[in-house]
């Protein structure tokens, strides 16, 4: 009914013959349908914030860490953007929003160069998640993560953090598998955490939405 009354503007043409609508007539007629328009929409908004509350989605804190040059910028915006972007090393950080099975995670990529490692506390607060990118390339620096994924662990706000290891770089014909980096990151003594390795290829993707399919099922059982 209102968009019939309001097309006609100041006239409408039917048939041969002129419909004239009183300029205060038009104002009523448009400030009833914009009203109109606002109470449907503000229906709508309620039932959609019903929905979401009922059946929404969940939210999931993520930290990602690793020794610089793992790979850690390229999965996050892999995950973003479904596709692979320059990167430079990260001074700072970058943070994303993932959606991923009715969850949204917020994945906070961490620069990873030594000078730099020390402010990795610093976004420890609230983690619900912690993933840790390895270069299963990079065998020289190998016990050097140990030392600092073991060093993180140890820190009393990380204590119900969930652990994911992303074993990156599997592309390359001289990587470790994901059962050497297990054991070099002797993640067969965190007894008391749980965790989950992962083998990817952040420029394939492969391998990154098995991760995040673990990291979600995680927080589902946490409910």
């Amino acid at each position: 009914l209102f968009p019939a009354l309001i097309d006609c503007h100041s006239h409408t043409d039917v048939t041969e013959h002129h419909v004239f609508v009183k300029p205060m007539d038009r104002y009523i007629l448009q400030n009833s349908y914009q009203w109109y328009l606002h109470t449907v929409n503000l229906t709508m908004g309620n039932f959609a914030s019903l929905f979401k509350g009922l059946f929404g989605k969940k939210e999931m804190r993520i930290l990602m860490v690793g020794l610089d040059a793992a790979g850690k910028t390229t999965i996050l915006y892999k995950l973003k953007l479904g596709e692979i972007v320059t990167t430079i090393p990260t001074i700072g950080f970058n943070v994303e929003t993932v959606e991923f099975k009715n969850i949204s995670f917020t994945v906070w990529d961490v620069g990873g160069q030594d000078k730099i490692r020390p402010l990795w506390r610093h976004y420890f607060q609230n983690t619900q998640g912690l993933i840790f990118v390895v270069d299963s390339n990079d065998r020289e620096r190998v016990g050097e993560a140990k030392e600092e994924l073991m060093r993180m662990l140890a820190e009393d706000e990380l204590r119900d953090a969930v652990l994911l290891v992303f074993a990156n770089k599997q592309d390359l014909p001289n990587a470790m598998n994901a059962a050497e980096i297990t054991d070099k990151l002797t993640l067969h003594s965190l007894r008391h955490r749980n965790w989950y390795i992962q083998a990817t290829c952040a420029t394939s993707g492969d391998g990154l939405y098995e991760g995040l399919d673990w990291l979600s099922s995680q927080l589902k059982n946490a409910k």
